[in-house]
């Protein structure tokens, strides 16, 4: 007998964004002004229309159980909306509600990988996929982009070995802002056909994309729906973080698997929050167009600003609210102040503890001396912060 903790626990970490989010609050509760870079959530308020169907939903009483994959008109909606933006076509029972994005990649992981398990994972990436897969059992395979953040097709091909189950794509990319093109991930279909493996795509920021860039899904190409697990939500593209709703579209067998994994856990996704859910698909489409457009405005004067700090450089952001800047020229160089910032950690650490401006370290994400910010706040929260973050650099470095 033994009252220790399971010996998964012992590899897996804490999400460092839940860890920075306790210290930005004790910072707050102790009266210091900080501004936060740290979070990816839009700022903007969930759409009126949306908002109205949940609370019609509460006044209706829609506030019991539903069915474990989700209730129909919400599955029928995302297989029509599936269908219009991304030329696939699911059945609905194909297609399950989650508890969020995140439950729907943890619940698909868990049907389809096993003890010992291997899942490739393009690094950076979102902090939770390695850990994720750790917990469904298998073992995360780390696999460097290009310098440019295009996926290294070669190296991909390379890790794969007789225990390889899937593959982890997210297109807009959380850290980097990248856009997988149409040919990449072609390139990458044909490499999954050939070595038999799930290709898992997360494209829960495929609204917020800039310029000539455009969404590809990877689950549209030709042989590849049945071997496809595609992650998608609504937290991004109609600012409902809060709400938690998300949505795994698969074959028959994979979404099933996880339906059940859902049911011996948070058992159904909230009513409430699918009633609103099937408003945003089926409603007005005009705010995001809009919330797309003041990302975009913010993407531009972010780029010019971080640019134009020295020895800073941050590359085009494609899609999704995030800059992904590289400052190890910052790193373990003597700074005119006497510091020597080891890490890019100490180096956020640096800006939040003297500058007030929480940030995010690169290596949470696997890229060592690269800091994230969030631009999902105001043009006018965004000049302070960068402001802030410019001052501390040149103050540590003239």
């Amino acid at each position: 007998m033994s009252t220790e903790l399971s010996s998964r626990m012992k590899n897996v970490s804490v999400s460092p964004t839940t860890a920075l989010f306790a210290k930005v609050d004790e910072l707050k509760r102790q009266g210091v002004d900080i501004i936060s870079l740290n979070v990816g959530e839009p700022d903007f308020p969930t759409p009126e229309n949306i908002k109205e169907a949940g609370i019609k939903a509460i006044k209706e009483n829609f506030t019991k159980y539903t069915t474990g994959n989700g209730i129909a008109p919400l599955r029928e909606a995302v297989a029509k909306k599936v269908k219009d933006d991304n030329n696939v076509s699911y059945e609905i029972n194909e297609i399950a509600i989650m508890t969020g994005a995140k439950q729907a990649l943890s619940c698909a992981l868990m049907a389809i990988v096993g003890d010992g398990d291997e899942v490739i994972i393009p690094v950076p990436c979102y902090v939770s996929y390695p850990d994720m897969v750790k917990l469904s059992g298998g073992t995360p395979v780390l696999v460097e982009r290009n310098e440019d953040f295009s996926l290294n097709l070669d190296a991909i091909e390379a890790a794969i070995t007789e225990k390889t189950k899937a593959v982890i794509v997210c297109s807009p990319d959380n850290p980097t802002g990248a856009v997988y093109s149409e040919e990449s991930l072609r390139k990458l279909a044909a490499i999954a056909e050939k070595k038999d493996i799930f290709v898992i795509s997360d494209e829960i920021y495929e609204k917020i994309i800039f310029g000539e860039n455009k969404h590809f899904s990877i689950a549209s190409i030709p042989g590849m729906k049945d071997r496809t697990v595609l992650i998608n939500g609504f937290s991004k593209t109609y600012s409902m973080t809060g709400w938690r709703m998300g949505y795994v579209c698969a074959r028959k067998d994979v979404v099933a698997a996880a339906i059940k994994v859902q049911s011996q856990t948070t058992t159904t996704p909230p009513s409430i929050s699918q009633m609103a859910s099937v408003e945003a698909l089926t409603g007005p489409q005009d705010s995001v167009s809009m919330m797309v457009s003041e990302f975009e405005k913010r993407r531009d004067y972010v780029l010019k600003r971080l640019n134009e700090i020295p020895d800073v450089i941050c590359k085009d952001i494609q899609g999704a609210f995030y800059a992904f800047f590289d400052v190890r020229k910052y790193i373990d160089m003597p700074g005119a102040d006497g510091r020597v910032f080891a890490s890019d950690k100490e180096l956020c650490t640096y800006l939040l503890e003297e500058y007030h401006v929480a940030t995010m370290p690169g290596s949470a994400y696997y890229a060592p001396g690269y800091v994230r910010i969030s631009f999902a706040s105001s043009l006018e929260v965004l000049k302070m912060a960068i402001d802030r973050i410019e001052m501390g650099l040149k103050a540590h470095k003239s």
